[in-house]
């Protein structure tokens, strides 16, 4: 590898954020990390098959399989170059609101960073540890970048995409053995070239996929390209015209490098079990609980209580699309007390278009309040009280959404939604064992080539 630039040299003699955070990013990966990281995969992996299998799905293989062949796996294509495989696999993995999730970062690891791993360790003809260690890092630091950008930034940009393109870059730069100087260049021409605004949720358009596909993407891209002595901007958080100056007005710097003893960012990150908006989990959660003690059809109204954010993406009455479905509150209470717990189903058009539920979500307001609202991103918060035609009022509240570190979920449940939502995709009962199988295995010595030969 070739480094025209001594970063050390030209910089500062303070070192830059990116200069500490790849420091931070050669902390050893244990065995125990490395099978929590196979986990994600897992649960990338269904996520991802059943998003090729959508309408943007369709889109995205159809672009793919025009591109020229290479050394990598994209789902539904085949065999095509690297930068053609993160781009492919990197839009399906958030394709039905049903992958990871890191909560104070609001944002989703997984659809970018496994995908940019993936798609580089197969170029390089990486082993399984080396593949793990490097989606570990790459949850790192995108999780610790993310973490640091406020609220303000989440307000219009979605982080995925404008945080994503760190982590994929950071994945990507260990896999073709970048020092710290080249990991550094890569992460900064990673944020310089990221993007990924949230008009797309004003809308029925597919430019949400374009975000995590991208990301993935652009993060490989200048990883490659600063392995070929492609130099990038030390400073491109905390420069007078970085990251933070031109797009985050209430940032804190010192969250990229905070517990720079702590185990790693993966652990942190949620599973998520519902085919909706984060923002709406915890509300189904407390939805659910609510529907244990009231008769569904004795509910005359009911008041939902969260934080801003969840009011911003989730006050949406009348869905009439599924992706508008999938950012409703008034949808997800509608659906868990006439129906119990949402299924993948639950958010299609004919759900949308029944009367029964058209009727109950007129009854479901939403509004900010505390204590959900001051312990937001650290928590998920949520209170559904109901008014009920009989007299009285019944409530439920949670605190944190089911799938977050307080709030977990087993690894047999991450094992049974990628399952199903293989199932749910076309895949053959005998495949899914098979993938079930051979990613659990990407720790213990398993090859990649054994878990990249059964996807579809």
């Amino acid at each position: 590898m070739r480094q025209d630039t001594d970063i050390a040299a030209r910089a500062s003699a303070t070192p830059s954020l990116t200069q500490d955070l790849a420091a931070l990013l050669r902390r050893e990966v244990t065995q125990s990390d490395r099978e929590r990281a196979a986990l994600h995969v897992l649960d990338w992996i269904g996520c991802a098959v059943i998003g090729a299998a959508t309408p943007v799905g369709a889109v995205t293989k159809d672009y793919g399989a025009l591109q020229p062949a290479g050394p990598c796996k994209a789902i539904g294509v085949g065999e095509v170059r690297a930068e053609t495989a993160a781009f492919v696999n990197g839009a399906y993995g958030n394709v039905l609101e049903m992958d990871d999730i890191h909560g104070p970062s609001i944002l989703h690891p997984g659809p970018v960073v496994i995908p940019a791993a993936l798609a580089c360790a197969q170029a390089v003809g990486a082993d399984s540890a080396s593949f793990l260690d490097a989606v570990v890092r790459g949850y790192d630091a995108v999780i610790r970048i993310g973490t640091s950008v406020g609220l303000g930034h989440y307000k219009y940009f979605h982080n995925t995409a404008t945080c994503g393109p760190f982590g994929a870059a950071a994945a990507a730069g260990v896999l073709l053995g970048l020092d710290d100087d080249g990991l550094v260049h890569a992460l900064g021409n990673a944020g310089t070239s990221a993007g990924g605004l949230w008009q797309v949720r004003h809308e029925d358009a597919m430019s949400k996929q374009l975000h995590t596909a991208r990301a993935a993407q652009s993060g490989l891209v200048t990883a490659q390209l600063a392995a070929r002595g492609f130099t990038g901007p030390a400073f491109i958080l905390e420069g007078e015209h970085g990251f933070y100056a031109a797009l985050c007005p209430d940032a804190d710097p010192r969250l990229v490098t905070a517990g720079p003893g702590d185990r790693w960012r993966i652990f942190d990150t949620s599973f998520k079990p519902w085919a909706a908006c984060r923002h709406a989990h915890a509300i189904t959660d407390a939805a659910l609980l609510l529907r244990e003690q009231v008769d569904p059809a004795d509910v005359a109204r009911v008041a939902v209580r969260s934080y801003a954010d969840a009011v911003a993406f989730c006050d949406r009455p009348e869905p009439a699309t599924t992706v508008e479905a999938k950012f409703s509150a008034q949808h997800v209470v509608a659906v868990v007390l006439v129906d119990g717990p949402p299924t993948l189903a639950s958010f299609d058009p004919p759900a949308i278009a029944r009367t029964d539920l058209a009727a109950a979500r007129a009854r479901v307001t939403i509004e900010a309040a505390e204590p959900y609202a001051s312990a937001y991103p650290m928590h998920y918060g949520a209170e559904v009280e109901a008014t009920l035609a009989s007299g009285g009022v019944v409530s439920a509240a949670v605190r944190d959404a089911l799938g977050d570190p307080a709030n977990p979920v087993s690894e047999d449940a991450v094992t049974a939604k990628a399952r199903e939502l293989m199932a749910a995709g076309g895949m053959l009962e005998q495949n899914i064992a098979a993938i079930v199988g051979a990613t659990g295995a990407l720790a213990a010595g398993g090859t990649l080539d054994e878990m990249t030969a059964l996807l579809p």
